[in-house]
């Protein structure tokens, strides 16, 4: 990709003429070599932005995993199904999107570099990778209101990383993984501890730290 990843999308999305839908193929042709890379980024997107998406988790959820396991068994390019590469997408809920996401993707675009880059290049670093994002993926299918968002963080930092061979913003979203397994652990010993009093005990540590 020679153009920075949020310049590449406002120009398609924004400054060029586009019919109401728009072809998922031609969205990923601005991806070159690190299609996984962009993929996760906007899969993720959704679930990762501080904004009520209900529903959405599941579904992107569902397209992530499968492609996490291509990258973690190897592929340098993604198989899709040709219905998914042939369809199409909401051009004004691309648009709605963007436009939250877009100011993140610049704060990571102003640091990002290629740096650490054979975490994103070697196969051993992305089976890492691609372990981690569908273990994330798979979390992301939890019904659970407010479990999703760090994951989907997770999912987005490494594929930004990708995009960019950025391994140190890898390693980031890897960290926001632990910390996601972390709490999530911590969640399980409390509801196992508390029983029903677990989600009283859930509200009343939300409100405190509201």
């Amino acid at each position: 990709m020679t153009k920075k990843l949020s310049v590449e999308l406002n120009q398609y999305f924004f400054a060029e003429a586009r019919q109401p839908q728009v072809k998922i193929g031609d969205v990923l042709s601005l991806a070159g070599d690190s299609v996984f890379g962009l993929l996760f980024v906007l899969l993720a997107l959704p679930s990762a932005l501080p904004l009520p998406a209900p529903g959405y988790s599941i579904p992107f959820g569902l397209a992530i995993l499968p492609l996490a396991l291509q990258l973690a068994l190897g592929r340098e390019q993604p198989w899709l199904p040709p219905r998914f590469v042939n369809g199409a997408l909401s051009l004004e809920r691309a648009q709605g999107f963007l436009k939250a996401g877009t100011p993140w993707l610049r704060r990571l675009e102003a640091i990002a570099k290629p740096r650490f880059s054979h975490l994103c290049t070697n196969p051993a670093g992305r089976a890492v990778l691609g372990g981690v994002i569908a273990l994330m993926a798979t979390s992301m299918l939890i019904p659970i209101p407010g479990t999703n968002t760090l994951p989907a963080i997770a999912i987005f930092l490494i594929g930004f990383g990708l995009v960019e061979d950025d391994g140190l913003i890898c390693l980031f979203g890897l960290f926001c993984a632990l910390l996601y397994l972390v709490l999530l652990t911590i969640a399980i010993i409390l509801f196992v501890q508390t029983g029903a009093n677990f989600y009283n005990i859930l509200k009343d540590w939300i409100k405190s730290l509201v």
